[in-house]
């Protein structure tokens, strides 16, 4: 299995390389992308879209009315409204961020990257994330598209995926393996 048709399977892999394809023919790759981040960033900074998107107690027309004022308001016109009202619609909206990312993924890889995910406690400066990219080209050997979460609940330190690998530097993880550790001890 090669490494497009591990990142694109699934329904969201489908999804994800349907809209790409698409975006490739109408020659709106990176407009599609920039769309698709802005909505992947209003979901990190909304309790109430993200509750829209995952709740299952909304109809499709009820989510496609809430992002059509949404779309308005970012700004967002491109294939990638279409392609969430299409999701919406279809009764998968649930999966869109698994859907962005592996959309992500198929735009680095086709710009000759690799995708990686960054979680953070807080917002990275350029300088960490410059510095972040260089480390990780070096480790994995070709360039790297970031795409970087605000999970404050990490208390600090990276959670970075890369592919199938994942590093979970996170403060929280490592005070719960110490609250494991110190039960083994008593």
């Amino acid at each position: 299995m090669t490494a497009q048709e591990q990142k694109a399977t699934g329904m969201p892999g489908r999804y994800a390389t349907a809209l790409f394809e698409l975006a490739q023919e109408s020659n709106s790759v990176g407009q599609v992308s920039a769309d698709l981040d802005s909505f992947a960033a209003m979901l990190d900074s909304s309790e109430d879209l993200t509750r829209l998107v995952r709740s299952p107690v909304f109809g499709a027309g009820e989510q496609i009315a809430a992002l059509d004022a949404v779309f308005a308001q970012a700004g967002i016109k491109s294939i990638a409204a279409n392609f969430i009202r299409l999701a919406a619609n279809n009764r998968r909206l649930f999966a869109v961020r698994n859907m962005i990312g592996a959309y992500r993924s198929l735009v680095a890889e086709a710009r000759g990257e690799i995708a990686a995910e960054v979680v953070s406690a807080e917002k990275l400066t350029a300088a960490q994330l410059s510095k972040l990219k260089a480390e990780l080209k070096a480790s994995v050997g070709s360039d790297v598209e970031l795409a970087t979460t605000v999970d404050p609940s990490i208390l600090g330190g990276l959670i970075v995926k890369v592919g199938s690998r994942m590093v979970d530097n996170s403060l929280r993880t490592k005070l719960q393996n110490l609250k494991v550790s110190m039960k083994g001890v008593s």
